[in-house]
This record gives structure tokens, sequence and C-alpha cells, in this order.
């Protein structure tokens, strides 16, 4: 038999190995194909728990190595607490299904969807529009664009966000909208683009709808616009009390890590945002971010004062959320290598002809570093046509590339590339190969 007749589904299919933040296309197949391990089931009870007996720490970090699914596992919450929805399937039926098993975790889960909710999703490098993060607001900057794109107002300018605001609270955003586009024949979000081109015909729809002449109404708002956390929070707050009694408004930010590693003042604005929507929104607004590995390596050598300020993090990101490579060996085994019953039955000949000459073939005894070998039938059959030492070997290979700059940026996502998107491509590559090969370390 060659390999490929083993898998029970084929080692070919459209795996997305790199899951985006703002990618939507295939949110259906990334539910589904997302795998609860028995750590993400851990953290998941212990996330939910906190969710819904909140005890004032409204933040959760969580973080992994490369490739151990952060982004994924803070896609599939998004996507959960809402409980996003196409075609009579919903996020909290496809999770259920998964975790037939664990009745607490179950009742945890409905409780957590049943509070309403809205999820703002996004990649803070991919939002940032301010080029240097040494910029005094760069992180806050990037929180009210995403609200204010979630309220429905222009992001891009926060002070024609703010016009816009301004004009819904007083019942006239509509009215307004519907003056200028019959002035200028172009439509709100094409005039909002050219602001100063449009001045004058926005002048003038503003001065018909609120009834009095004004002139430079957008200048205005540009020269008077200043936004604190403070502010922010407050108008966070008050779009929570439209919505209703149980409302949650919930950010979800990925790579944060990477955003404010080594910057003292983005660390601490990460920080206020965080305890501003605790104190006024008094846990209905949580912020859970992503980072590579624990949070003291996102910084690295700290002097005191960094070390401080990142304890202060700490206490507000109460809620940890750590992914290890055990995380990433279960997730390739459970989604790429699953066998079927007529492989299943070829392994556990070729274990038993085997099973005596794995410690020979397999184990290192040079003292230098322990990697794992075969535990037994069953994990045998379950990492087949790979080795157990190689999941931790390759991490480590990546992770001390990574220290030596090999890639762009030290805790970037290493090229696009994903571990489940490796080992897909390894298996694929000896896909034709016999029963009884093994996919070597050299084709990673």
């Amino acid at each position: 038999m060659a390999l490929k007749e083993i898998f029970h589904k084929p080692v070919d299919r459209n795996i997305e190995g790199v899951i985006k933040a703002d990618d939507d296309a295939s949110l259906w197949l990334e539910l589904d194909e997302y795998v609860i391990t028995n750590e993400v089931e851990k953290r998941l009870e212990a996330f939910l728990d906190a969710y819904n007996n909140y005890a004032g720490a409204n933040g959760v970090w969580i973080s992994g190595f490369f490739g151990s699914g952060k982004s994924h596992l803070l896609k599939m919450l998004a996507l959960l607490l809402e409980n996003w929805e196409v075609e009579d399937i919903t996020a909290r039926g496809i999770f259920l299904e998964k975790i037939k098993e664990n009745e607490i975790l179950r009742s945890d889960l409905k409780k957590a969807v049943a509070i309403p909710s809205e999820s703002i999703l996004f990649n803070i490098d991919q939002k940032a529009d301010v080029i240097s993060k040494q910029e005094m607001d760069a992180l806050l900057a990037v929180f009210i664009k995403v609200f204010d794109e979630h309220c429905g107002y222009y992001g891009k300018l926060p002070f024609v966000a703010q016009f816009e605001r301004d004009l819904d609270q007083d019942g006239l955003l509509q009215d307004f909208i519907s003056e200028v586009e019959a002035r200028t024949g172009k439509d709100w979000p094409w005039i909002r683009r050219r602001e100063k081109r449009m001045a004058k015909a926005i002048d003038e729809a503003y001065s018909q709808v609120v009834g009095e002449q004004i002139q430079g109404i957008i200048d205005k708002y540009r020269n008077d616009y200043r936004l604190s956390i403070e502010d922010f929070a407050e108008q966070v707050n008050a779009y929570i009390l439209r919505k209703g009694d149980d409302f949650r408004l919930n950010f979800f930010v990925d790579e944060v890590g990477q955003y404010i590693a080594g910057n003292t003042k983005l660390m601490t604005n990460l920080q206020t945002v965080a305890e501003s929507l605790a104190t006024k929104c008094k846990g209905r607004s949580w912020v859970i971010v992503t980072a590579q590995e624990d949070m003291s390596s996102v910084i690295g050598e700290t002097g005191h004062q960094q070390g401080n300020d990142f304890s202060k993090i700490q206490a507000r990101f109460k809620n940890r959320m750590k992914l290890t490579s055990q995380n990433v060996a279960e997730v390739i085994q459970k989604r790429l290598l699953l066998k079927n019953e007529k492989g299943v039955g070829q392994l556990s000949e070729l274990y038993h002809a085997q099973v005596n000459n794995f410690r020979t073939l397999f184990g290192f005894g040079d003292g230098s570093a322990t990697y794992k070998n075969y535990r037994d039938k069953d994990h045998f059959i379950h990492s087949y046509p790979f080795v157990p030492y190689q999941f931790d070997l390759f991490q480590s290979a990546i992770q001390n590339l990574s220290l030596h700059n090999a890639f762009e940026g030290k805790h970037s996502s290493v090229g696009e590339r994903s571990m489940l998107g490796v080992f897909q491509q390894v298996a694929i590559k000896i896909a034709d190969h016999e029963i009884g090969q093994l996919a070597t370390f050299d084709l990673m």
C-alpha cells in the first residue's frame, strides 16, 4: 500500500495552514476543521469560567510558540462568543459536537454563548495606520479605528468618524447623508474619503440639516479632535448600553506581542485600555490577545522599569491560555494524520514487527537533549509516517533560526508557514512511498 491510502482524509486537501484574522472567506471550514485538543479543552474551561463569572480581570492572553494555533484559537473564540451563523449552522452547534464527552465544558459554553455579544477581530499590525510605533497613541489609535469601523463610521479618519457619531447621536446622520448625496450625486463613503475636496458640499448639507449657516465644519472637527483612553472606554460603554442589559463587546487582537515588544509606552497603553474598559464597562468588554511564546520572552531582556510595566499588564491579563508544542503535535495527528480502518490494520502489523527496533533507531544517548520516541502502538499509528521527536525538533529549529534573524522579525509567523502546513507538504511529498518508509527530517 502507498502511504496516501492509509489516511482518513486526503492529505493533499486544502488546509489553511496560517489563519488570518481578517480572512472570512472560509470561516465554516476553519470552524469545522478546528481540533479541540486536551490542552485547548483545559484552557477553554478556565476561560469560559472566567467569562461567565467576571471577577475584575477582563484580559485574556493567548501565548505559544510558532505554529501552536494561537490565531486559530483566537478566531474560533471570536466566532463562538458571537455565535456566528451560516445556513442554519452555528459556531455553538459545531463546538458542542466536538466536546460531547465533557458535560461541564458544554454547560459553560452554552452559558457563555447565551450572553449576547459582538466580536471585533483584527490583526493589530495590519490595522495600524501609523508608520512609527513611537507615536504616543499608536495602540489606542488602532482600537479607536476598529471600533469606529464596527459602528459603521469612517475609522481611517477619526475626526470624520466623530463628526458622524455626533450627527448620529442627534438623530441627524441619515438626513445629512441624504442631503449631501443629493447635492453631489455621489455616495457618502466616496465623499468622506475626499473630505477636503468636498468640504463645500459637506458645509451646505450640514447647514441645511442643523438649520443654521456653518462653514468649515470638517476643519473644526479636525482641529478639535482629541481622544483619550478614557473617552474611548466611555464610547464603548455607551455603545454597550444602547445594545441592552447583558450585551458584551469583545476585542480580539492578533499578534499584539510583536506589536508592543520592547516599547514601554505601548505596553502600558495596552494595560490602560484593558483597565479602562474594565472600569467603565464592568466586565462587559473583554480584550483577548495573542503573543508569541510566554509573556516575558516577548520583551526579551527587560530592564527594571520594563519589568514593572509588564507585571502591570499581567495583573490585567490574568486569564492565560498557553499553548505548547504538545498541542501542535495533537492537532497535526488529528487533523492531518488520522488513519482509516485499512491503514490502522496495516500499521498495527508494522508496529508489532518493528517495535523492538525503535529504541535503536530513534533513541539518542549523548545526553545533550531528550527527544520523544513512540510510546505505544496507538502513538505510533497516530504519528506515522513521522517520528514523535520531529515535532519538537522542528519547532526548536524554527525558534532558533528565528532568534538568529533567519526570518523577518523576531516574533513573526515565520514566512506565512505553519507547523501544520510544513507537515502537510512533507506528507504530500512522500504520499506515493510504500508503507514502512518514514518522513525524514531533511524534507522539512
